[in-house]
């Protein structure tokens, strides 16, 4: 067996994808295919993009603003 290596995204294009797939635009399978990225990932880009937007309003502030 081969060495499996992953191939990694740099945060911004994660980013990028999760805001295309948010927005609805575009299925899954086209943005999978537009970008050249299994529709997987988009999903669990998605799913972490709106969970750490949640994250922001969650009330903790950490001394910012109220």
């Amino acid at each position: 067996m081969g060495k499996v290596t992953r191939k990694r995204y740099a945060a911004e294009f994660k980013s990028r994808v999760a805001l295309e797939a948010i927005r609805g635009e575009l299925t899954l399978a086209e943005l999978a295919s537009k970008h050249g990225v299994h529709q997987t990932m988009i999903a669990q880009w998605k799913r972490q993009a709106i969970e750490g937007m949640a994250s922001l309003f969650s009330g903790n502030t950490n001394g910012y603003g109220h």
